[in-house]
C-alpha cells in the first residue's frame, strides 16, 4: 500500500511539475490551513448549560442517530477522535452554551472560568478555539427577538451576554497563543411580514455598538457578525440581513461572516469573497450546504465548495479568511459528519492549489479564452487524489475511506455502549 501511494504520488508530481506547480509547496501550505470544527454537530446542538431547555430559535435538528456526546469530557473525546482522522493541526468553535462547570450560571453571567476545562484541553492537544454567543434556545429569546427586542431589559441581557462572550474569547486566546474568532448570530425576526422594518435594525446597531465598546486586541479575539436570509419563525423578515451586516461591518471595522447556506437557494457566496476582501480587512467562512430550505448539510465536495476554494486561492485571500463548518446532522454518525466534512473542506482546497494559477491567469489576460476553458476543464481530472493520499499518509492519517473502519469501530466500543447506558435511542 505504502510503494503504491508512494509511486502515484511520485507520478502525479511529475504531471503537475509540467506546469510549474511545486506539489511539495502545496502540501506545505495546506498544512498550514486552520479548520474550525463546530462543536454542536457533536450532540445535536444541544449543550451542557441549564440542561433542559429546547432548543430554539428557528433551529432543528433531525434524526436519531444514537451516541450523541452528553457531557463535555464525551464531546471532547469525541472530537479528539475525528482530529485523529483528519491531517493538519485546527481548531474548535464553541458556542456559550457548552461551559463546562457545575456552577449554576445564566449566558449573561459566563466567564472564563467556565471554560478552563476546555482551554487546558486545547493547551495539551494543540488546538485553537473560536467562540459563539448563544443567542437562542433560552426564555428570553422565546418570542423570536435578542439584541433587537423592543424590551430594554431584554436587550440588556443579551448584550451582557455578548459582551461576556468577547472576554471569554479573549482568555481562549491570550491562553491559546492564537486569535479566537467570535461569530454574532442571532435569529431575530418575523414570521410574516412587519409593518416596520427599521426600528428593529435601529435597536441591533445600536445594541452591536454597546457589545462592541470595548476594545480587544485583535491577536486574541476577532469580531465577526453574521446574516442569514430566513429561519424558522422569521420566514418574512430577519434583522440581521445580508445588508445590514455588510453595512454594519464596514463602518465598524468588524468581520463578517459568510455562510455558504444562509442566502438565496440560487445564490452563492464564492462569487462575493473578492469583493467583501477589497473593502473589508478579513472573512469568516461557515462552509455549510443548503438543501431546499435547510441550510446546514454536511459539506461534500460539491460545485459551490470547489468554486469557494478556487476563489480563495486564485484570488490570494487564504491569508485573511478563517474557515468553520457549520452543519448538524443528526442522522448519522455525529464523529464521521466532521469527518467528511472537513476532509471534503481540505480536499477541495487541495484541488484549487493544484491548479496552474498563474498560467491562467495570464492567458486570461491575453484574451485566450479557449486555451483558459480547456486548461480549467483538462486539470478536473489530474491526480489530485494521488496528492491527498500523499497528504494523509504522511499526515499519520487514514488514506481514502480507511477513516471510516476506525470511525466504526468507535461507534461499537464508545458511542453505542453511551446510548445502552441510558437504555434509549438517543435523539
Amino acid at each position: 500500500m505504502e510503494s503504491t501511494i508512494q509511486n502515484s504520488f511520485d507520478e502525479a508530481k511529475k504531471l503537475y511539475g509540467k506546469h510549474g506547480i511545486d506539489v511539495g509547496s502545496v502540501l506545505e501550505r495546506l498544512s498550514r490551513i486552520k479548520i474550525s470544527l463546530h462543536c454542536w454537530q457533536g450532540d445535536d446542538v444541544r449543550g451542557f448549560l441549564n440542561k433542559g431547555r429546547e432548543l430554539g430559535g428557528g433551529i432543528a435538528v433531525t434524526g436519531s442517530y444514537p451516541g450523541r456526546a452528553g457531557t463535555p469530557d464525551q464531546l471532547r473525546a469525541d472530537l479528539d477522535k475525528a482530529f485523529e482522522l483528519i491531517p493538519g493541526r485546527h481548531k474548535v468553535n464553541l458556542h456559550a452554551i457548552y461551559a463546562d462547570t457545575d456552577e449554576r450560571v445564566d449566558l449573561d453571567a459566563l466567564a472564563p472560568r467556565h471554560f478552563e476545562n476546555w482551554v487546558a484541553w486545547a493547551k495539551a492537544k494543540g488546538y485553537g478555539l473560536d467562540f459563539n454567543p448563544t443567542c437562542f434556545s433560552h426564555e428570553k429569546a422565546n418570542d423570536g427577538f435578542t439584541l433587537s427586542h423592543p424590551d430594554a431589559g431584554i436587550r440588556r441581557f443579551w448584550i451582557d451576554h455578548c459582551k461576556a462572550s468577547r472576554k471569554i474569547a479573549e482568555y481562549f486566546g491570550r491562553e491559546l497563543g492564537q486569535p479566537c474568532v467570535t461569530n454574532l448570530w442571532i435569529p431575530d425576526g418575523y414570521k410574516d411580514t412587519p409593518i416596520d422594518r427599521l426600528s428593529p435594525r435601529v435597536r441591533l446597531m445600536e445594541s452591536l455598538d454597546e457589545v462592541f465598546r470595548e476594545p480587544i486586541d485583535e491577536s486574541y479575539n476577532i469580531d465577526a457578525v453574521e446574516s442569514k436570509l430566513f429561519g424558522l419563525g422569521s420566514e418574512s423578515y430577519v434583522v440581521g440581513s445580508h445588508e445590514f451586516y455588510m453595512g454594519y461591518a464596514l463602518s465598524r471595522g468588524k468581520t463578517i461572516c459568510f455562510d455558504s447556506g444562509h442566502f438565496h437557494p440560487t445564490e452563492t457566496i464564492s462569487n462575493k469573497l473578492s469583493s467583501w476582501l477589497l473593502f473589508g480587512k478579513q472573512l469568516l467562512l461557515h462552509v455549510s450546504r443548503p438543501v431546499r430550505w435547510d441550510s446546514d448539510h454536511v459539506v461534500t465536495m460539491d460545485d459551490e465548495l470547489l468554486d469557494i476554494a478556487r476563489e480563495l486561492v486564485r484570488g490570494e485571500l487564504l491569508d485573511k479568511t478563517h474557515i468553520g463548518l457549520d452543519f448538524f446532522d443528526g442522522s448519522i454518525n455525529h464523529v464521521a459528519a466532521w469527518v467528511i466534512g472537513t476532509r471534503n473542506t481540505l480536499k477541495a482546497l487541495l484541488r484549487a492549489m493544484l491548479e496552474p494559477v498563474d498560467r491562467l491567469k495570464e492567458i486570461e489576460l491575453e484574451g485566450d479564452f479557449t486555451s483558459r476553458l480547456a486548461l480549467v476543464e483538462e486539470f478536473k481530472s489530474y491526480p489530485f487524489g494521488a496528492v491527498w493520499d500523499y497528504y494523509c499518509w504522511k499526515s499519520g492519517t487514514p488514506v481514502r475511506e480507511e477513516w471510516l473502519a476506525e470511525v466504526k469501530r468507535y461507534e461499537r466500543e464508545v458511542l453505542f455502549p453511551r446510548t445502552q447506558a441510558k437504555g434509549s435511542v438517543v435523539g
